[in-house]
């Protein structure tokens, strides 16, 4: 018997979401984010592939989306119909032959299987039917990525799309990934790709052989060693379904005119957290801690956090708490965006040790595509 690690992602599943909907839409530049109007400040949810021809991408103002694809059709961001969608895609691959299926958020997830024999051929084939499955009960696209951890899996899935499948395992990782810079690894940004170049590891190959002394000085014991790790492709090798449990829910807002008057910005608050509140009360489970997020103009972003006297389902402390929070920061200059976060108190038993494998978070989660 061989194991298997199966990263599934959906191909621009926003925007094929939409295009479900309104076929005529096809082969066109489509857009999501926000209400659908790039006058407002909204940022790209998806963006379809003939938009991101024109440079449009994920996290993009919506302004400058308009800028570089005028005559992209823009759309609002519709997360029941994504849900739905995703839950349907889901239960597909969930029903595959002998799947255990871990979800990483709408659009993607690890799936484990074990093959009689080693031969990377018959999990390829597992794929393809996987990938047909979904398309013939949701006409969905989707890519998977072959490996033999989810690392080797998740990366590879890029290689995939749109529309196929790619191996990675110890035999090709360092053929494929060895010279390609640390920006390509799954959960290494610019800023961490710096400091790696800084300690003079700019390509994967190079941070496989890397001193992990110098890592750990670099980034500490836990994700000095964790880096050199993803280095060498390593990563989880069984998945595991356990259902995702909720540390926290939180509720943001980009405001179209920036909070310049007090009780505006109290009117804010107070909002965001009865939103919040009814997120906790489904999961029943008090307020431990309160963390706010403020964005000031122009675009200056602060967070802070404080620890609850007492666990709550009281919005107006959740509210004062975070106003507090935003007084203390004695800055007055006017309001882009505030967060209001409810860091829950643990369920039952505690949490679930953390996973290796980069688990984003709930069904919920945005797409990745």
């Amino acid at each position: 018997m061989a194991r298997w690690v199966l990263h599934v992602d959906l191909d621009q599943f926003i925007a094929a979401v939409e295009v479900l909907r309104r076929p005529e839409l096809a082969g066109r530049p489509v857009i999501v984010g926000g209400r659908g109007d790039p006058s407002e400040r909204a940022v790209v949810s998806t963006a379809s592939y003939e938009a991101r021809a024109f440079g449009v991408h994920s996290g993009m103002p919506l302004r400058l989306a308009a800028r570089k694809a005028p005559e992209a059709t823009f759309l609002p961001v519709d997360a029941p119909a994504y849900e739905t969608a995703s839950a349907e895609v889901m239960a597909t691959v969930r029903a595959q032959p002998a799947a255990v299926v871990q979800v990483l958020g709408w659009d993607e997830a690890f799936v484990g299987i074990e093959l009689d024999g080693d031969d990377v051929a018959d999990a390829v084939a597992y794929a393809d039917r996987l990938r047909e499955a979904v398309l013939a009960a949701t006409r969905l696209h989707c890519s998977v990525g072959v490996g033999d951890t989810t690392v080797r899996a998740k990366i590879a899935t890029d290689f995939g799309k749109p529309r196929g499948t790619f191996v990675l395992t110890a035999d090709n990782w360092f053929e494929v990934m060895g010279e390609r810079p640390t920006t390509a690894l799954w959960g290494v940004g610019k800023r961490i790709a710096a400091r790696l170049a800084g300690r003079g590891y700019e390509t994967v190959a190079q941070l496989a052989e890397a001193d992990e002394a110098a890592l750990v000085e670099e980034f500490g014991p836990r994700m000095g060693p964790h880096y050199r790790r993803l280095g060498q492709g390593l990563g989880a090798t069984v998945i595991d379904d356990t259902p995702w449990v909720a540390r926290a829910h939180g509720r943001e807002t980009t405001y179209q005119r920036d909070l310049t008057e007090a009780v505006e910005v109290e009117a804010a608050v107070a909002a965001l957290a009865d939103q919040v509140v009814e997120d906790i009360r489904a999961e029943g489970r008090a307020c431990a801690r309160v963390h706010l997020k403020v964005r000031f103009a122009p675009f200056f972003t602060t967070t802070r956090i404080r620890k609850l006297a007492e666990p709550t389902f009281d919005a107006a402390v959740i509210a004062q708490t975070a106003l507090d929070l935003l007084r203390g920061l004695g800055d007055d200059r006017p309001i882009r965006l505030l967060g209001v976060r409810a860091e829950m108190v643990p369920p039952e038993g505690g949490y679930e040790p953390p996973r290796t494998t980069g688990r984003g978070g709930p069904a919920a989660t945005p797409p990745s595509d």
